[in-house]
């Protein structure tokens, strides 16, 4: 996660601790010095909506051997045992599991931030409430356009116009709320759209997300944006980023899932001519160090099994029915977990090569797999050119 905020105008918000601090880059089982990793918790696969780029495939069904609410709480005890910062509640949708609130509270009371991944349609005023009162940080809720655009992303009729409400009753009860976008050739065209309905709305954060190819995702491979238009989509989002600060509104806009983006923004900045830009761009991109998943972001899916992130769960690490998750990822007897936490020297191809290794760290590994079969393999979405990642062909 890229805060083309914090790159552009060092502005401060609550993740912004966890990614840019002294010696973020240079950590391997948690976010910060003294902190376990961000935790995503897809808290079940059952889900009122059939979105086309689902990586959980969800769809309107019960399944089972989802966790229970005592196996949650010990789940949950043992995030707080190992200084988890943050439990992100996903899905599926969340809101369907009835101890939502219940495990939510609990994980405040535990020390554990929780916040709300969800698609909105089940936010109404007294849910927003309840949602503000329990002491949940952060509402993300997943927008991929607006009207018909959505919808038909959504695999739903009607879900804009329930997400809109969701947002509403947010904005509302004065929870913090915000947008989760996923780019791709089908929507691109909505991005303006996008920062217009933010603005509009009273809406305080988005976050762009670039596709990665997981599962009902990668049937969308040959549907994600070229190079040009993923630069474009950055010049776009930069531009509107610029916008909303020199007319003084407080807004943080993040990309999400292609840490190419920082590199891409201290290019522009220098291109521009703004040199003391593009160094604190640089400065925070280093601090960083770029894709940390397996390292400072994991996730766990509904049965309780231990994955590198929510689009990576085909690589199991353990499950936390059986062993602490703090121990599960501390445990590098699995070759994948080993490579994540030190994986400099196991890529290959252009990331390799790459000038800005140490500020992107090879980017998404479930993208090279999907396309090459080859988990090392150079990340396809990396849309920098050659000449700008200081390879030649003969490195390629």
């Amino acid at each position: 996660m890229i805060s083309v905020t914090k790159l552009l105008f060092a502005r401060e918000y609550f993740g912004d601790s966890l990614r840019y601090t002294k010696n973020a880059h240079a950590m391997r089982n948690g976010a910060a010095e003294g902190v376990g990793p961000v935790v995503v918790w897809n808290s079940t696969k059952t889900c009122n909506l059939r979105c086309m780029h689902c990586y959980m495939q969800s769809d309107a069904r019960k399944y089972q051997d989802e966790l229970s609410t005592e196996e949650a709480k010990r789940f949950i005890d043992d995030l707080a045992d190992f200084h988890v910062p943050v439990l992100l509640f996903s899905g599926g949708e969340p809101l369907i599991r009835p101890d939502f609130f219940e495990l939510a509270a609990y994980a405040q009371e535990k020390g554990v931030r929780p916040t709300l991944s969800t698609n909105g349609t089940l936010i109404t005023r007294d849910v927003a409430q309840k949602i503000k009162d329990i002491g949940v940080g952060y509402v993300g809720i997943s927008l991929d356009g607006l009207r018909d655009v959505n919808d038909k992303f959504r695999g739903v009729d009607g879900a804009y116009e329930k997400a809109m409400q969701g947002i509403k009753n947010c904005v509302a009860v004065g929870q913090r709320v915000g947008l989760r976008f996923t780019i791709n050739h089908h929507n691109i065209q909505e991005l303006d759209r996008i920062f217009d309905f933010i603005e509009e709305e009273g809406i305080n954060r988005v976050c762009f997300y670039h596709l990665v190819y997981s599962g009902r995702g990668e049937q969308m491979m040959d549907q994600d944006v070229t190079p040009e238009e993923s630069r474009r989509a950055m010049d776009t989002i930069i531009r509107r980023t610029k916008d909303f600060e020199e007319r003084g509104l407080k807004k943080e806009i993040l990309t999400v899932d292609n840490h190419c983006d920082g590199p891409y923004m201290y290019l522009k900045a220098l291109e521009a001519g703004d040199r003391e830009t593009a160094a604190q761009i640089k400065k925070y991109i280093s601090m960083n160090g770029g894709n940390r998943s397996g390292i400072a972001f994991g996730e766990v899916d509904p049965q309780g099994y231990v994955h590198p992130d929510q689009f990576t769960q085909h690589h199991t690490f353990g499950n936390v029915r059986e062993r602490k998750f703090g121990d599960i990822w501390q445990d590098t007897s699995n070759p994948i977990m080993a490579g994540l936490k030190d994986r400099k020297p196991l890529l290959k191809g252009r990331c390799a090569a790459c000038k800005w290794l140490e500020n992107c760290n090879g980017n998404f590994r479930t993208r090279a797999e999907a396309r090459t079969g080859d988990f090392w393999a150079s990340d396809p979405s990396c849309y920098l050119t050659d000449e700008e990642i200081g390879v030649t062909e003969e490195q390629v």
